[in-house]
């Protein structure tokens, strides 16, 4: 296991029990105990957690928006069972916008087969995939690249929707709540997401099962706006009950 893969297995067990010791992570990675205190001390550095006596807590808050790198190695499996089932939503000659994010990503490696596609997208990422086949048109919004993300951001991209009609929008999140509805880490990226949201006539959401009941800081949307929400079989029925109340078609993959 390698030191990225480590240091998300440590954040993961801490997002999951709040506080882990050396030992704990140590038998989980199958490293020495060495190893684990200088990931601890990375992490550390990057205000991820806190170090305490033979362990560390977690610290995260949340406006914390883990790096792409880190989160594109999470749930590979899952986030790809959740592109291919969003795929199927998509009728030839349809007009999508698709968002920036690791699970809309997985939806744009498999439109790559569908022909008369026009779609609309904040992400870089997503349009180097995408742009690539001729069946596929592509506009790009323009605007200011994040670092790390390469996500469109400003005025620019927000006002690109305000151009278009669309038929439907595939929506990241960074947490999806009965109460708190779609919410996301980056306030950049949620007033272009909200940009999005009002071109659109219909809203999939595209989330793992992590972010079910988790609140991230800004709010997108309340969960009337969402039409379907997508994610993969590891969610209890117990979360995906409410979010069903609410009047949400929820397909799992």
């Amino acid at each position: 296991m390698n030191a990225t893969a480590r240091r998300q297995l440590c954040l993961e067990l801490l997002a999951e029990h709040g506080e882990v010791t050396v030992a704990e992570l140590s038998r989980a990675a199958q490293v020495s105990e060495m190893t684990i205190r200088r990931d601890l001390e990375q992490l550390e550095r990057e205000h991820l957690l806190k170090r305490v006596h033979g362990g560390a807590i977690s610290r995260v808050s949340r406006g914390y928006e883990p790096p792409f790198a880190l989160r594109a190695g999470r749930g590979e499996e899952a986030k790809d069972r959740i592109g291919r089932l969003a795929a199927t939503l998509v009728a030839d000659n349809e007009t999508l916008i698709l968002d920036v994010g690791t699970t809309t990503l997985a939806l744009a490696q498999h439109l790559t087969g569908a022909t008369g596609l026009t779609v609309v997208t904040p992400s870089l990422r997503a349009a180097s995939v995408l742009s690539s086949h001729d069946a596929l048109r592509v506009i790009v919004t323009g605007g200011i690249a994040r670092a790390g993300e390469l996500s469109l951001i400003g005025d620019l991209a927000e006002r690109a929707f305000g151009e278009l009609h669309c038929d439907t929008v595939f929506l990241g999140a960074g947490g999806v709540d009965a109460q708190a509805g779609v919410t996301e880490f980056n306030l950049d990226d949620t007033r272009v997401k909200r940009a999005a949201l009002d071109s659109a006539r219909r809203c999939v959401v595209l989330a793992d099962a992590s972010k079910l009941g988790s609140v991230a800081l800004a709010s997108v949307c309340p969960l009337e706006r969402v039409d379907v929400l997508v994610t993969d079989d590891s969610a209890s029925p117990e979360v995906l009950a409410p979010l069903r109340d609410s009047g949400v078609e929820v397909l799992t993959a």
